[in-house]
Formats: structure tokens, C-alpha cells, sequence
């Protein structure tokens, strides 16, 4: 068999498509795009959603890519098996609703063993198929595979839940009895079956019903096939690897690892070699995670992130690797992938930047983690526990970093075990929250053959006339065609239409619709673009409508002439953030109203006053300087020699138009604009906040709304500056600082004066000393201001050696109750602690708290609750010195 590189795979598969008259797509963002119910692209089916359940019909209906993907479901399997990965690249081949089993199957069967592609010899391929899909079997047959060789499984149906779905065949690789792990009559012994000697490497799935939401299925209006092909596998296979890792989308990430590793070498020892592939998979899937724009953070995205760096950092401390290292294999991974990736070497300046900061981050955390551990294991030898509590070491796990597997080394060090069921419980729980948390949107629609259907030629007019004859084609009600309507809500589609489509951002054109008498027949609510991209009005009928009848369209000029404003300065601050923040900046949505705009982009953190201040400068420098907004219609790749900014998740066609803002902006955009920049007249940021891992999120307005901003913001500085009875708003600051300054000046002597009534009060209670078998008691309550007054009280106790426990409470003007306990260092080594007593009298006042064995602190809110609080304290002393 040949023997072909992981570029030559990858590129044979697309050549072969390519030849078939399929549009090769570039592999997508791992970022979903519009899709709430993905954390990462998952599949390369994910990235062909909105073509098979017939949102949008394809340019081409047949395509093919190679995506890569992420999967997080079982980080804790990499290393440990041969085929477990993070990140991997899907080959498929898909058809919306063109062909099916009957050319699909002889091209995978061509693509295989032909001589002229992947030349596997037929002997060792075996295919399986649905029992109750007696075509698929029949086709293979035709197409060259020996019956012997095909396998009936009952799983071999496609189904996720509502939307598209069918049986599949899946086609497995015979790697030789060598490989086999189980015995000869072991029923898992075929292809298909839990066994390492026949590796599936391609999976074939003929998508033909619809799976409806009442459970029930019926055939699809326009059956599709979706495939896919794991890269990492089929090169195992090209490469005669043991497992994955041993091929060179790996292998170079090991040795280059190895050159930091102190002297251990892969294949060496077990334990190391899983190090060694931990390492390799997770440097793979942060490099691309964070080049497509997910950054490290505590939440979604951003935690897979965090939780992969700092698993291969510790499995890098394993390996004897000292400090940051993970950075320095981002330019290994992008060689690796440069053939397909080129954008990895392009970024790996700023992925590495992410990555070490994000190493030292950990390395401090580390610390802290190191030192809660220690503390865990010493209380649970001093409280003769056999084991270290599942949720202390689901914490270790969760906001330290520590796998599960590393808290239980060290503590059978110690001699200790881990509850890992109750472990195992704060992590189903976690999966479960984060589940909930997902957008509960069906993750696929069911298609709708009726839309997909209609063709009706529409030609978009909008960038000329707001005002246009048009004759209606189409009329949809409750997902039915019908001829007329004469009230209510339906969707049509015009010949000719000026009203702009929701798209990129921008919202849709509102306006009305008029017939021949100039009367208004219906207003338009919304416009979208059906499946074969046509503008599709959604309105609200006044008069009765005929289909194929001419009406007048005309659009809100209003309405629309402040999105347009409003889009342009999208690109204007677009711009001026790439030019304060850095290249790494780049678009991560955006929403385009008429009164106001929002954007969203990339960036390690929080941006701050001042370069939001330098952001704002430059959009109004660029409106000042009235700039001409022109529009240029070219070629794709045209455009980009021409340097304009094109959104990576975005799918061009043929001719793309180039929006060119003077010499300051050009970007791929097919919205609307102004003429100038001088029509905006204002700019004004109004907020910056997160919105995601690694997103900021900005909003602002401009012309009118700016103005207004501007003077309701004026209007507050007026009314501040009235009472604080200054003259001018120039004073109001000095005016401030000057009564802050007194502000500051009451609290220390309110401070001086409570302190002085606490030792007062210290006096009185300091005298009433019990004493309960030998052991001093001072429980009493005070009527200070807080917490901090009963420390001093407690530093006061200590230091003139008063009694062997205090237990001092305070209830606050605001219905809450303070408690503090403090233990002598001889009360300590009778066994007595302040943690201890805490915990038994914080619920009496209704709250709870803790501490050290010396001194502890609670919290309550219920102020009745205090003297059975001191009276069950006495008691406690009694109980416990018995």
C-alpha cells in the first residue's frame, strides 16, 4: 500500500471530490457561528446545518472540506487510548439533495482502492450496513465489495433527534491479526466490534428522513449524504502506525517535547508515552482554538481552553519540564499544518503570547492548589479519615487544575485514598449544568421542501432606489402557496425589491408595500433570505393581494438611512481598534439598528479608558476628515490583492462587493452605507463589557442618538454640579476630591470613637468570666459596629490572656448578626476549636461560618437567635471538656 503524507491524504480526498464536481470548502472557524447550541464545531457536518435541514440551498449541492473540529466530552481518555483526540480533522463529502447511495458509494469504493488515489487493497476493507437498508448492501456488491466482506449492524442508523437522518455504512480497515486484542471467538471479534484489528476510517450516512417532532419519521423532500473520514485514523493507516500519535500530525509535537523532557524519550515508559501524547493532542487543540479567537477564561469555551493548558502543563511537570514550555510547540504545529493552515504561522506570535501568560498564570495557581492539598491531607490524618473527600478533590480539579488522578497520587502517598464516587458526582453535576446552560434550540431543523422548492428569480435593487415596481411572485400562509391573501401575516417574494435583507449584521429595511392606486396594502415587518436566497418579505396584509399582480415597494428612507450610518461606523471602529489594540483584534459579530450599534471583537482583556478614548478620537477623526464611502464590485480574489478585510467565517461567492472607506477602511461587506463619513456627524461609545471568553463587546451611536447621549450626560453633570453647589461644571471634580477628603476624615473619627466605645464595652464584659470543668468561658454580646470592632475585641482578649474560649456576637442596625470565636493556645491542645464551636452555634442565628483552630468568624441574619447562640456555646465547653 502507499505510503502518503497527512497533507497528501488530506489533499488526495479533496482532489478526488473535486473531481467528482464537488466545490472544495475551507475548513470553518471551531467558533460555531449563529449556532447557540454548539460549545465548538464538532463535526464537518456541524458547518452544513443550515443546508440540510434547507435554511439555505448551496451555490453547488455538492461539496466537500476538511474540518476541523473539537470534541471535549472525554478529555480524560487522550493519552490513554490510541484514537481519543481533542482536536481532529473530518474529511467528508456531502450532497444536499443531489445524489445518493448509488454514485456515492462506487466513488468511496474508487477512492479506496484505485490505484490512481488511495490504492487499499479490497481484501482488507469491510463494510457494514443497516439490516433494514437492503439497497446499500446491493450497491456495494455492484460496486466491487465481496459479500463476506459486508456486515449487517443494528446501529448503523444516523439519528441526533429531530431533523435529517438515515442508516449509514461504515467502512473498516483489517490492520492484521497482530493488532487484534481479543480472542478468536470473542463475540466483539469483526469489524464493528470493540476489537484494534479492524479500525473504522469512514463513515457514509444517506440522510433520507425526517425525524419530526412528535417522534414519528417521513422521507425527506430532498435526501442528502453526509460522510466523514477521521484524518488522524486513515493516516494511522498510510503510515502502518500502532495508534494515532505515531504518525506526522504528531510526531514532531513529541520529539520537539522530548527536547525539553529531561532526558525521557517517547516509547521509553508507559506512563511517560501518555504524558508525551497529552501533550502533543492538547498543544494541537489550543493552537487552533485560540487562532480562531477563544481565549483562556473561567467559563465555556475559554475553560476547555484553560482546563487543556493546564492539563498538559502538569503533564509536563511529570515529564521533568520546569515552567512554561507549551508555547514553544505552537510554531511546531503550525509547520505541521502550514499546508492547510497557513493562517497557525501567520498568528503563532500572538497564540504563543496567549499560551505563556496563561502557563504562568497556572504556575501560580499551582501554588495555591499545592498548598490547599497539603492542608486537605494533613486534617484528614488529623481526623483519622482514610480518605480525601470527593468534593475537595473535585475543587482541586475544578479551580486548581489537578486531574482527578494527580490528587490521587498524592494522597496515597500520604497514605490516603480519594472518594472518586462522590468525585464522579460533582462532575455529572457540573456536565449537567453546563447542558442546561446550552441554548435548548434543536440543534438541527427539519427541512421544509417547500421553501428549498421555490426558484422564483428576485433581483435586489436596494443599493440604488429606496422605491421600486415590483410584481409578486410568491405567497406563502402557514407554510402553504396560495394565489391571494387578504389579512393577516405571510412571507412573499417579489420580482424586484428594494428592501434589504437582514444580513451581516445589519438589520432588515421596513417600509410598505402600495398597488396601483398608490393605496398602502400591506407593511413589511421583516425581510430574510429564503433557501435559494431570494429577499423573502414577512408582512402584514391591510388589503387583499394577488399573486402576479405589480405593487409599489417602498421603503422607510428614515429608518433606513440610519442603519446605513450606522453600518459605516461599524467599519470605521473596526478599523480604529486594529489600529489601538493590535492585528489579533478581529470582528466577533455585530448588530446594526437604526438608533444604535453594536460590535462585537476578539481581545485578551478588557479594554482600557484610555485606548477606548483613542478608539472613539479616531472614528470622529475619520468623519471630520468626510471621507468618500465607495463600493466596488470585483472578483474575490481581486479583493483581497487589493488588501481588503474579509470575515473568516464568512462564505463568499463568485463577486463580492469591496467597501472602501477613503484610504482608511476596506472590508468584504454587502450592506448599506453612507456616501460619506461626514453624515455621521457624531460618534459615541456608550459601553464596554465582556461577552464571552475572549470577547468584548461594544456598543455606541452616532448623529442624533450621539447628541443626545451627549447632552443627557451633560444634563446630569448640571444637575451634580446644583448640589454640590458649584458654579461651574469645570469645579464639580475639585469639589469632589474636597468632599471625599471630609468623608474620610468623619469615618476615622467615627472609627477612633468606636474603637474607644469597644474597650469600654471590653471593660464590663471581660469581667464575666465562667467556668465550666476547669475551663474559662467569657460568651457575651456587644454592641459594636461589625466584624472588625470584634477582632479588636478578640486581639484584646488574647493579648492580656482573659479565658480559654471567647465568644463575643453583635447584632448590626441592618437585622444582620456577627459572631466571632477565639481559642488559647491551651484550650487548642486540649482538643478544642474555634472552627468547631463556630459551626455549632452559627445556625442559631441563621447563617453558618468557619475558620481556624484559633480563631473563627459566622455570619447570620437572625438577631433573636443570639443569647441561645452564647447559651449553646456554654454548653458545647460542657459537652466537650467532660
Amino acid at each position: 500500500m502507499k505510503e502518503l503524507s497527512s497533507a497528501e491524504v488530506r489533499q488526495m480526498y479533496l482532489d478526488f471530490f473535486k473531481s467528482k464536481g464537488h466545490d472544495v470548502l475551507k475548513s470553518a472557524p471551531l467558533i460555531p457561528q449563529d449556532d447557540p447550541t454548539l460549545l465548538w464545531i464538532n463535526s464537518g457536518v456541524a458547518t452544513m446545518k443550515k443546508y440540510f435541514d434547507g435554511t439555505v440551498v448551496p451555490k453547488n449541492r455538492r461539496m466537500t472540506s476538511s474540518q476541523k473540529s473539537i470534541r471535549t466530552n472525554d478529555i480524560e481518555n487522550v493519552g490513554h487510548t490510541a484514537r481519543h483526540h481533542t482536536l481532529f480533522e473530518m474529511l467528508g463529502n456531502f450532497s444536499v439533495g443531489d445524489y445518493f447511495r448509488n454514485e456515492v458509494i462506487p466513488w468511496a469504493w474508487e477512492l479506496l482502492t484505485s490505484p490512481e488515489w488511495f490504492g487499499m487493497d479490497p481484501e482488507k476493507l469491510y463494510i457494514t450496513v443497516y439490516p433494514k437498508d437492503k439497497e446499500s448492501k446491493k450497491v456495494w456488491m455492484k460496486a466491487g465489495v465481496a459479500e463476506d466482506h459486508i456486515y449487517q449492524v443494528e446501529d448503523n442508523f444516523w439519528d441526533i433527534g429531530e431533523g435529517p437522518c438515515g442508516p449509514d455504512s461504515e467502512i473498516f480497515y483489517d490492520r492484521g491479526q497482530e493488532f487484534n486484542n481479543v480472542a478468536e471467538d470473542d463475540p466483539e471479534n469483526y469489524p464493528g466490534g470493540e476489537n484494534e484489528r479492524y479500525l473504522e476510517i469512514w463513515n457514509i450516512v444517506f440522510s433520507e428522513y425526517n425525524h419530526k417532532p412528535d417522534g414519528t419519521y417521513e422521507p425527506l423532500p430532498h435526501k442528502n449524504i453526509d460522510t466523514g473520514m477521521g484524518l488522524e485514523r486513515v493516516v494511522s493507516v498510510f503510515q502502518h502506525a500502532k495508534t494515532n500519535f505515531e504518525t506526522d500530525l504528531f510526531m514532531p509535537i513529541i520529539d520537539a517535547t522530548a527536547q525539553m523532557a529531561a532526558g525521557k524519550q517517547y516509547g521509553d515508559n508507559a506512563d511517560n508515552d501518555v504524558s508525551f501524547k497529552v501533550i502533543a493532542d492538547h498543544a494541537r487543540a489550543i493552537t487552533f482554538a485560540i487562532g480562531d479567537g477563544a481565549l483562556p477564561s473561567n467559563e465555556g469555551r475559554g475553560y476547555v481552553i484553560r482546563r487543556l493548558i493546564r492539563r498538559a502543563e502538569l503533564h509536563g511537570q511529570k515529564l521533568g519540564i520546569d515552567g512554561a514550555f507549551l508555547y514553544k510547540l505552537v510554531p511546531v504545529v503550525g509547520d505541521i499544518m502550514k499546508s492547510a493552515y497557513p493562517e497557525v504561522l501567520e498568528q503563532a506570535e500572538f497564540i504563543q503570547k496567549v499560551i505563556k501568560m496563561e502557563e504562568e498564570r497556572f504556575n501560580n495557581t499551582l501554588k495555591d492548589g499545592m498548598q490547599l492539598l497539603d492542608q486537605v491531607i494533613a486534617d484528614a490524618k488529623e481526623n483519622k479519615q482514610d480518605k480525601i473527600d470527593g468534593k475537595t478533590a473535585f475543587k482541586l480539579y475544578d479551580t486548581y487544575g489537578f486531574p482527578l488522578e494527580l490528587t490521587v497520587e498524592y494522597a496515597n502517598d500520604a497514605g490516603l485514598g480519594v472518594n472518586e464516587d462522590e468525585f464522579q458526582s460533582e462532575m455529572d453535576a457540573q456536565k449537567e449544568r453546563a447542558r442546561n446552560a446550552r441554548s435548548n434550540e434543536k440543534s438541527m431543523g427539519v427541512q421544509n421542501g417547500l421553501l428549498t422548492d421555490i426558484k422564483t428569480p428576485s433581483e435586489y435593487v436596494g443599493y440604488e432606489k429606496l422605491d421600486a415596481q415590483g410584481v409578486l411572485k410568491d405567497i406563502i400562509v402557514d407554510n402553504q402557496l396560495v394565489d391571494e391573501v387578504a389579512d393577516g401575516e405571510a412571507k412573499m417574494i417579489f420580482s424586484v425589491t428594494p428592501f434589504y435583507a437582514e444580513m451581516g449584521g445589519q438589520v432588515a429595511d421596513q417600509g410598505v408595500i402600495k398597488d396601483e392606486n398608490g393605496e398602502v396594502v400591506a407593511e413589511v415587518e421583516d425581510v430574510q433570505h429564503a433557501p435559494n436566497g431570494q429577499n423573502m418579505h414577512t408582512v402584514k396584509v391591510l388589503k387583499k393581494m394577488t399573486k402576479e399582480h405589480e405593487y409599489e415597494l417602498v421603503v422607510n428612507k428614515k429608518f433606513h438611512d440610519k442603519v446605513r450610518k450606522n453600518h459605516t461606523a461599524t467599519h470605521l471602529l473596526d478599523q480604529a481598534l486594529r489600529d489601538v489594540l493590535g492585528e489579533h483584534t478581529h470582528q466577533a459579530g455585530s448588530l446594526v439598528e437604526p438608533t444604535y450599534l453594536r460590535f462585537d471583537f476578539t481581545n485578551l482583556g478588557s479594554v482600557t479608558a484610555e485606548d477606548l478614548d483613542k478608539v472613539e478620537r479616531i472614528v470622529n477623526e475619520k468623519i471630520w476628515d468626510a471621507l468618500p464611502v465607495e463600493t466596488v464590485e470585483t472578483d474575490i480574489e481581486s479583493a483581497k490583492k487589493m488588501g481588503a478585510i474579509a470575515l473568516f467565517s464568512e462564505k463568499y461567492g463568485d463577486v463580492v462587493r469591496v467597501v472602501k472607506i477613503g484610504d482608511y477602511s476596506m472590508e468584504f461587506c454587502g450592506g448599506n452605507h453612507a456616501d460619506n463619513t461626514s453624515e455621521l456627524g457624531l460618534f459615541k461609545i456608550v459601553s464596554e463589557s465582556g461577552v464571552g471568553a475572549g470577547v468584548r463587546r461594544i456598543e455606541a451611536v452616532t448623529s442624533k442618538e450621539a447628541y443626545e447621549f451627549l447632552q443627557q450626560r451633560n444634563n446630569i453633570l448640571n444637575e451634580s454640579a446644583a448640589k454640590l453647589k458649584v458654579a461651574q461644571i469645570k469645579d464639580v471634580p475639585s469639589k469632589i476630591d474636597q468632599t471625599l477628603a471630609q468623608i474620610k476624615e468623619l469615618e476615622q473619627q467615627k472609627q477612633a470613637l468606636e474603637d474607644k466605645f469597644a474597650s469600654q464595652q471590653a471593660a464590663d464584659v471581660f469581667k464575666n468570666v465562667q467556668t465550666i470543668n476547669g475551663k474559662t468561658l467569657i460568651a457575651s454580646q456587644v454592641n459594636v459596629s461589625g466584624m472588625n470592632q470584634l477582632r479588636q475585641l478578640a486581639d484584646q482578649w488574647k493579648a492580656k490572656d482573659l479565658s480559654d474560649v471567647l465568644v463575643l456576637g453583635t447584632a448590626t442596625e441592618d437585622g444582620k448578626v456577627n459572631l466571632i470565636v477565639a481559642m488559647s493556645d491551651a484550650a487548642m491542645k486540649d482538643g478544642l476549636k474555634a472552627g468547631d464551636l463556630i459551626k455549632e452555634i452559627a445556625p442559631l442565628v441563621g447563617g453558618g461560618g468557619g475558620g481556624r483552630p484559633n480563631l473563627a468568624q459566622a455570619g447570620g441574619k437572625k438577631p433573636a437567635g443570639m443569647q441561645d447562640a452564647l447559651q449553646a456555646a456554654a454548653e458545647w465547653l460542657e459537652k466537650k471538656t467532660k
